[in-house]
């Protein structure tokens, strides 16, 4: 394998791994910062349960994701210098802020939550929930307003052969990112309320202490899957319109729309190899016109196919990579323009299956739930358990697509951009050898395997032990003496 392809390999690897804690960091915390308040409200134990429970449980996970986390940015200098030099002065900036503004008041507040149960006012210490919640809201906003300039950039000029930032708040208003950014979060909330009900639904099904926590658990996961799954639908769409006008091969790709269509139809199943840009062996189940609507909202929209698209790319950014040692093989080697369909093609419609099922695994949970009622079959606990992996599937498959989906570029053009603002992925990567990039591509993934064997031990641990192995111990009446809750952080 060339250095190119191991980099990629290794930052796909890591990334996908890291985002499968962010979501569920996103959803909990909010999560958790609402049943404090109904606790803070009403007075009612159950709420306080609940805070407690699932705090134990976004702690943990918030830990696993720090640590991968880091790893991100250390990439940048290790495998993608090159990309680095290139996007320094535009990247830079909302990594920064997220760094400095975001993940600085999000630990700050969340240190204080955590050791502040019994120390600060009620109040006070509810502030501090919501204060480290909103900030890990601000953290993935400046992360994806980066993301989103990679696959948009704007608010540049091209000076010296690299970008140079002149608009900061045209970054951060790109138009990709303010679809991107509610799409990605009701995914986090998709994540966070699986979550809930797949853990209170086996509590539930077990019929042991404290079922109005499960009860209660259970029913707000729901009710916040199916509100989600609506906002990702939503969302989902204006992303699509975006992308048509925005990154038209993706488009193409998403649906291996190999030859233009007017009226495009859209492909539910596809039967056959579709890695050929010819798809001349593929027969797709279609729905006539509505690939149309969802490009341009109406039913007449041209959509352009991948061999179209080919010729077009070729006309505009060359049909060969320079001649350059730093590309290695593919220095004057023919550009490759079109993403790997089958990725692009099933990860589109994993990423809207998986989350169509949580939702719907969300809907069958709140019926069986209704009116207090405990479901007895022994097929429940299974069904809610597995649904927990439904949304974590769905995210990546979502992610897995957009990245790839952009290919040959890590930064893609954009078609009413500065002319020279984009970058071939095979120009980003470092001058190293395969056995550096082998080096760090199997000690990380060691480091992260044992990481997911800890969290997966710890999430077993507490959510087993239910809401006693999370409760402090009940004091003494006759106890008042100083330093009699020193731990009571821990709970």
């Amino acid at each position: 394998m060339e250095v190119l392809e191991l980099a990629r390999w290794q930052f796909g690897i890591t990334t996908v791994y890291h985002f499968l804690m962010v979501p569920l960091t996103i959803g909990l915390s909010i999560l958790v910062a609402a049943m404090q308040t109904l606790w803070v409200r009403t007075g009612e134990p159950r709420h306080l349960k609940m805070t407690k429970f699932w705090g134990k449980l976004l702690l943990v996970n918030f830990a696993m994701g720090v640590v991968t986390g880091i790893v991100q940015e250390f990439q940048f200098g290790m495998n993608w210098s090159a990309y680095s030099r290139f996007v320094g002065d535009v990247f830079g900036a909302p990594l920064a802020m997220e760094g400095l503004v975001a993940f600085f008041v999000e630990s700050t507040f969340l240190g204080l939550w955590i050791f502040g149960w019994d120390r600060l006012p009620k109040k006070v210490h509810l502030a501090c929930a919501w204060a480290f919640s909103l900030a890990t809201m601000a953290s993935a906003y400046f992360i994806l307003a980066a993301n989103s300039w990679m696959q948009h950039p704007v608010g540049v000029t091209f000076e010296n052969g690299k970008p140079t930032m002149n608009s900061i708040w045209a970054v951060l208003t790109n138009n990709t990112a303010l679809a991107a950014i509610p799409h990605t979060l009701a995914g986090a909330f998709s994540v966070a309320a699986a979550f809930l009900v797949g853990v209170a639904g086996w509590h539930l099904w077990r019929r042991g202490d404290h079922a109005d926590v499960w009860q209660s658990s259970l029913r707000l996961g729901g009710w916040v899957g199916v509100a989600a799954f609506a906002v990702l639908a939503i969302t989902g769409d204006a992303q699509g319109k975006l992308m048509f006008e925005q990154q038209p091969m993706k488009m193409a790709s998403a649906e291996a729309l190999c030859h233009t269509e007017k009226p495009a139809s859209f492909s539910i199943i596809a039967i056959g190899d579709v890695s050929g840009a010819n798809c001349e062996d593929v027969k797709t189940f279609n729905v006539p016109a509505l690939l149309s609507f969802l490009a341009h909202n109406d039913f007449t929209t041209e959509v352009k196919g991948v061999e179209n698209l080919v010729s077009e790319y070729q006309a505009k950014y060359g049909t060969n990579y320079p001649d350059d040692p730093a590309l290695g093989a593919l220095a004057g080697k023919p550009i490759d323009y079109v993403p790997n369909l089958p990725v692009t093609y099933w990860g589109f419609r994993m990423m809207i299956g998986f989350g169509a099922i949580s939702a719907g695994i969300g809907v069958l949970a709140l019926w069986l739930t209704r009116r207090g009622r405990i479901p007895r079959g022994r097929w429940f606990p299974w069904l809610v358990l597995g649904g927990i992996a439904t949304p974590f599937l769905g995210n990546s498959a979502g992610w897995v697509f957009t990245e790839m989906g952009r290919q040959p570029f890590v930064v893609v053009p954009n078609p009413t951009g500065v002319d020279g603002v984009w970058m071939f992925t095979a120009q980003a990567v470092s001058r190293l050898t395969t056995g550096e990039v082998w080096t760090s591509l199997i000690a990380l993934t060691t480091v992260y395997a044992a990481l997911g064997v800890v969290e997966v031990y710890l999430m077993r641990k507490y959510i087993r032990g239910g809401v006693d192995a999370v409760m402090p111990p009940q004091k003494p009446k006759d106890s008042d003496k100083p330093g009699e809750d020193t731990l009571a952080f821990a709970y």
